[in-house]
């Protein structure tokens, strides 16, 4: 009976954990209304770093994305991040989700590695392999103005696992001034801004 009890006491836990997890997979109702507010085509506001309030955003762990074909709020959102990056104002190589305020794990990625360098869109992005050898880059950020600098410790070449509009899950080793990119904004799903590796690269030049 007691074992019973037991099992009786941890459901409850069990089905909230299981619920907030799944819960994460989903635009909260602002995410909703801030993809919805305007046209799919419509760029959206871009957060900075000079603002409190984007900053803290900014500084936010992403959640993962389910992706699918028929969340019409999913598919709107990837035309606005897309619009977002090629607008005249931005010009940007690469954008993720957090920088226009919604928590999830989607960047764009612009493919200097490919033919016509495509933009690609990328769900649940993460970094599984780091080659020793790196290389010095000229960085700037769509949420840094005005501001560009040379980092020193990104990887030369990266394996990246990713998920794909297919559903499929799929590895790739990418090199150069695209792994740049991928790695500029992974970061940002965790948090973390270009500003932080110069941060550490004087932090280690002083030991």
């Amino acid at each position: 009976m007691k074992k019973n009890h037991k099992h009786f006491i941890y459901l409850p836990l069990l089905i909230l954990f299981i619920t907030g997890c799944q819960s994460s997979y989903r635009f909260t109702e602002n995410e909703k209304s801030l993809i919805n507010m305007a046209e799919s085509m419509t760029p959206m506001r871009v957060l900075k770093i000079t603002n409190t309030q984007d900053s803290l955003l900014l500084r936010t762990k992403s959640f993962p994305v389910k992706v699918d074909t028929t969340n019409q709020v999913l598919m709107t959102f990837i035309d606005r991040l897309y619009a977002t990056v090629r607008d005249s104002i931005s010009l940007g190589v690469g954008i993720a989700a957090p920088q226009v305020g919604i928590q999830k794990n989607i960047i764009i990625v612009q493919r200097f590695d490919k033919e016509n360098f495509p933009f690609e869109v990328y769900f649940n992005p993460e970094i599984i392999e780091y080659s020793n050898k790196k290389q010095p880059c000229l960085e700037g950020c769509l949420s840094i103005p005005k501001r560009r600098d040379t980092t020193y410790n990104r990887s030369q070449t990266i394996m990246i696992k990713y998920d794909q509009l297919n559903k499929k899950r799929v590895k790739e080793y990418v090199s150069g001034f695209t792994a740049v990119i991928f790695q500029h904004e992974i970061d940002h799903l965790n948090g973390i801004l270009y500003l932080d590796h110069l941060i550490q690269e004087r932090n280690q030049h002083k030991n």
